[in-house]
């Protein structure tokens, strides 16, 4: 279209954007733009792209696109479904590339997209033009009044604005990226099976489901050293694989580039395989274990204590994802207690572990994160109010932090020392899937408080991860820094 255009000498315009709540802002920037051609052309980013946190976009694609070309000063308007603008300027080639003059300085801009769409435009000879008209923030209206959160999250993350700036939070994330990390912890293959039940059989109480199709995922430890190597330089990852139905192909191509794994082997068994039939929404019907309850190592397990004892003192925190499948033994919690430098763990209650698998099975940890039930199970206290049982635990392990969290309540942080409890309630306006939360909360918290940061901010930054991966399915992807900088924008605007 394009070429057709600047063949009849047409001075192409092109405007990108996601344009979720059209305002003045919006009017005035395109009208300006359409002053600097004789073509105006909008884009729109697709629905599945958008990143700009809880509940966006608000309006769909079609609608979105459907409020642009009403505008008079819009030519014409296309669906971009692709995360940035850069493939598009290479197939549009437009004479002038149109940004508000809130993106000229690209060292705001947490993406870096500005600059690679900047180089896009002028390698076919356009130019990118910043217009000085009028600017609102649209994730602000929209957090003001269309309701996103109810009033108590409005009213944290108007409180917590006031302390601390997104610009604050990004830097402070920053500052964490020279941590050396060790995650330690099962390797556990997460399959989903997608069916559609059929109804009960006609000969007994079973319900049959068609097979529609399959996902695997790189889920326990190896989720966590993916969400960490998205926010430090390097991360060094300890795990056991099956000596049979290993899967270590399809773990080392998950990994990310920047994550060393340090494998052991398990004799005579698979790698942890949970299977789990969901249906077209995610509900689950059942899953199945692929697993040995007490695995024994191919070399007995010198390998793993001989590499913990040699190599802990080099990093500056070690990360536990203690999902009690097997790999972590007594002697290895014995190793780690004693000489990680700084120890943050979960150890989580699962189906495979059936309640025996509590945080006590560790002497000593400087950061504990627990959802409410297991918590509880460690003080075998039911009923005791939340407080007293978190202080209760995080004395015996002599814990400096200590999350609880606690699902659509949020999260609950004990600084122990100013014997303190910090609350976020939780993030997100939506959830797809549970699977994973807890571990994007561990690993962003656990690089925070290691890193010296404040347990407010720990506890905001965790609870952001484990907000973003409730709408992630399962472990199709980590947490990067770019998606979740964009999503804390979003929220303290």
């Amino acid at each position: 279209m394009t070429q057709g255009l600047r063949a009849e000498g047409k001075r192409v315009v092109l405007c990108h954007g996601t344009f979720d709540l059209m305002h003045t802002g919006h009017i005035r920037y395109l009208q300006r733009a359409a002053k600097e051609g004789d073509v105006l052309i909008v884009t729109v980013t697709a629905d599945e792209f958008v990143n700009k946190g809880p509940g966006r976009p608000v309006f769909g694609e079609h609608m979105r696109a459907e409020n642009l070309a009403a505008l008079e000063c819009v030519s014409h308007v296309a669906i971009n479904y692709a995360l940035t603008a850069v493939d598009l300027l290479d197939r549009l080639q437009p004479a002038v590339y149109v940004k508000g003059s809130e993106y000229r300085d690209h060292a705001g801009d947490v993406t870096g997209n500005i600059a690679r769409e900047k180089e896009a435009v002028e390698r076919h000879g356009g130019e990118i033009f910043y217009t000085d008209e009028i600017t609102f923030s649209s994730s602000s209206l929209l957090n003001e009044h269309f309701g996103v959160f109810p009033p108590e999250t409005r009213a944290f993350l108007e409180g917590f604005s006031r302390q601390w700036s997104d610009k604050k939070i990004h830097a402070l994330i920053d500052s964490l990226a020279d941590l050396k990390v060790l995650v330690v912890g099962d390797a556990i293959i997460d399959q989903y099976h997608y069916v559609s039940p059929l109804g009960q059989t006609g000969k007994g109480n079973v319900l049959a489901v068609q097979h529609k199709s399959e996902e695997q995922f790189a889920g326990g430890s190896l989720a966590v050293a993916n969400h960490v190597s998205q926010f430090v330089k390097n991360v060094t990852l300890l795990s056991a694989l099956g000596e049979y139905d290993s899967h270590e192909e399809f773990i080392r191509g998950k990994l990310k580039s920047n994550v060393e794994p340090v494998f052991t082997y398990f004799a005579g068994a698979p790698t942890v395989t949970k299977r789990r039939f969901v249906d077209g929404d995610l509900a689950k019907f059942f899953e199945v274990y692929f697993f040995q309850e007490s695995p024994s190592f191919v070399d007995g397990g010198e390998m793993v204590l001989d590499w913990l004892n040699a190599h802990l003192s080099e990093y500056d925190v070690v990360i536990v994802a203690d999902f009690g499948n097997g790999f972590i033994n007594d002697k290895m919690v014995k190793v780690l207690s004693e000489k990680a430098p700084y120890l943050a763990v979960n150890t989580q209650i699962n189906s495979g572990n059936r309640g025996f698998h509590v945080i006590d099975r560790y002497s000593r940890a400087d950061f504990v994160s627990l959802n409410e039930p297991e918590m509880r199970l460690a003080a075998h206290d039911r009923h005791g109010t939340l407080e007293d049982v978190c202080s209760g635990v995080a004395a015996k392990l002599g814990a400096k932090y200590f999350a609880v969290t606690r699902g659509t309540k949020g999260v609950v942080l004990f600084d122990v020392k100013d014997n303190n409890f910090t609350r976020v309630p939780a993030l997100s306006s939506r959830v797809i899937d549970r699977i994973g939360a807890g571990d994007a909360f561990l690993s962003l918290s656990a690089l925070c408080l290691a890193g010296g940061l404040d347990c407010d901010v720990a506890n905001f930054v965790g609870s952001v991860a484990a907000a973003m991966d409730v709408q992630i399915v399962c472990n199709r992807e980590p947490i990067d820094s770019v998606g979740l900088k964009k999503y804390v924008s979003t929220l303290l605007k």
